[in-house]
């Protein structure tokens, strides 16, 4: 797991070198009712609306838990295939996913963006960017190790 060093102070992000193709991993980032599988934050529980497929613009509900159950409406606000993407809820925060072709795989980075978000402070204060960091590794992990026994 490494660092990726980020030009906006309110970004944290984690790479991993997953071996599988960017496309493998896309088409998993892409599904949302797929997303429980790799979670590592054990908060998103279940995709409840949405498309199959995410493209840009794409609008998804999710089922989560933080103590207590919620639904959350995801947007998508970045989109590049096989190599990009990425959404937001309401509270306009970044989840984003980016893979680069490299030998024995690709680079996957997540980032969680809170600069974009109505109240960073409020999410600093909470102390969501440790959490988001801890999950983010957590998530990177899971992934490195599903794609480790993939056919």
């Amino acid at each position: 797991m490494s660092t990726t060093a980020a030009s906006d102070s309110r970004t944290v992000s984690r790479s991993v070198v997953v071996h599988a193709a960017p496309e493998q991993i896309f088409a998993l980032l892409a599904e949302p009712r797929r997303h429980p599988d790799f979670d590592g934050s054990g908060t998103v529980k279940a995709a409840v609306r949405g498309p199959q497929r995410l493209t840009l613009g794409a609008r998804f509900g999710m089922r989560m838990r933080i103590g207590l159950p919620y639904l959350i409406r995801n947007t998508v606000v970045e989109f590049e295939e096989n190599r990009r993407i990425a959404w937001r809820h309401a509270g306009r925060h970044i989840w984003r996913y980016e893979l680069e072709p490299v030998d024995g795989g690709t680079k996957v980075t997540e980032s969680f963006v809170w600069s974009t978000a109505l109240a960073p402070r409020v999410l600093e204060l909470v102390g969501a960017p440790k959490a988001n960091t801890r999950s983010i590794e957590k998530t990177l992990e899971r992934l490195r190790r599903r794609f480790a026994t993939a056919s």
